[in-house]
């Protein structure tokens, strides 16, 4: 008797165990993966019918609940509240945000090697490959300063595609490329190196398009037009130096105003090459013929970013690894218009210009 009482118990628990469950679960709110807004701003739509009409926008960096996916669309929920659809494309898993705060923390200390501008739209990548994610897209003409280099290989496939139709394209392609890392440039200040806002509008670009956005991320080299202050240009074109990176080393003052003393490293060949840099030059202002003069020149070296240009008690310095010498550091004194390199702790006694 008492056997068949629990027996007729049994249902009435399961039931009631379920039905506890259940009521615990709708009580707990979904978990949705979450995801950020890679693009410098996305829009929200109310459906994914070609018929719909916006309902919110979001901007670089925001974080989403993305609730569902439908082919390249996904509909997200922000902190606001705000619910639409938007491009997948367009959102950056955590993990690739992590990565990118990371790359954007790293370059925070590392000193200038160039400024310029992007040639074209370009795709800012979290590591120096085609194949790598992408982070960003700059458009056209955004200032960039540049920090780093690396050479990467050209993947197998952008080979193939390009060598079609073209017997001697081992020649004519290169299948090492440069990259560069670059981060977005503040706004230009008067007498800076970098492109000015009135240069960016003549060429008919807003200079302020996204300027708050930080970005950080490795460029194709190619698509990246370096932008030497003008006595750099003048004299490196003319001695067929191909300007890969300067520093301002000191100032003089010359009738009221501070001219400033350059170092300018460059090299003469194409991409992929092992060396960041081959040659340098040091160009002073000589204030009897008012012009830039040419104070050092050293080519036949292999050098490696980053270059670090101080002030010191004893005159100006640089100094760089030489890939040559095993990463060995060469370092360089200048006092007034002479230029030496510094060995042992003393200036060499053989100094080239």
């Amino acid at each position: 008797m008492a056997s068949a009482m629990r027996t007729r118990w049994i249902p009435a628990v399961v039931l009631l165990v379920v039905t506890v469950l259940i009521w615990r679960w709708r009580r707990q709110p979904p978990q949705y993966s979450a995801a950020y807004v890679g693009d410098q701003s996305a829009i929200l739509w109310n459906t994914t019918a070609q018929v719909r009409r916006q309902v919110g926008a979001l901007r670089f960096g925001e974080k989403v609940a993305v609730l569902r996916r439908s082919g390249d669309d996904a509909e997200v929920r922000s902190d606001d509240g705000i619910q639409g659809w938007i491009d997948a494309r367009l959102l950056m898993a955590p993990e690739l945000w992590m990565r990118a705060s990371d790359l954007l923390a790293s370059v925070r200390t590392m000193p200038v090697q160039a400024n310029g501008h992007t040639r074209t739209l370009s795709n800012v990548h979290v590591e120096p490959s085609r194949d790598a994610p992408r982070l960003f897209q700059f458009e056209r003409n955004v200032p960039v300063v540049v920090l780093e280099r690396r050479v990467n290989a050209v993947p197998e496939a952008t080979q193939v595609a390009s060598q079609e139709g073209s017997a001697t394209s081992d020649e004519q392609k290169p299948k090492q490329e440069d990259w560069l890392l670059v981060t977005r440039a503040e706004p230009a200040k008067p007498d800076a190196s970098q492109a000015s806002a009135g240069v960016l509008a003549a060429r008919g670009e807003n200079p302020d398009a996204g300027a708050d956005i930080p970005i950080a991320g490795w460029v194709l080299a190619r698509f990246i037009e370096l932008d030497p202050p003008s006595p750099i240009s003048d004299y490196a074109s003319s001695s067929g130096l191909h300007v890969v990176a300067w520093a301002v080393l000191n100032r003089v003052s010359d009738a009221g105003s501070d001219r400033p003393q350059y170092l300018v490293a460059g090299t003469h060949g194409g991409e992929g090459q092992p060396c960041d840099f081959t040659a340098l030059r040091v160009y002073t202002w000589g204030a009897a013929r008012n012009r830039y003069e040419t104070a050092y020149v050293e080519s036949d070296l292999c050098g490696r970013f980053p270059i670090r240009a101080t002030g010191t008690p004893s005159g100006a310095e640089f100094r760089f690894a030489e890939l040559d010498e095993n990463g060995a550091e060469r370092v360089y004194q200048m006092k007034q218009t002479v230029v030496r390199r510094v060995r042992g702790g003393k200036p060499s006694p053989r100094a080239r210009g």
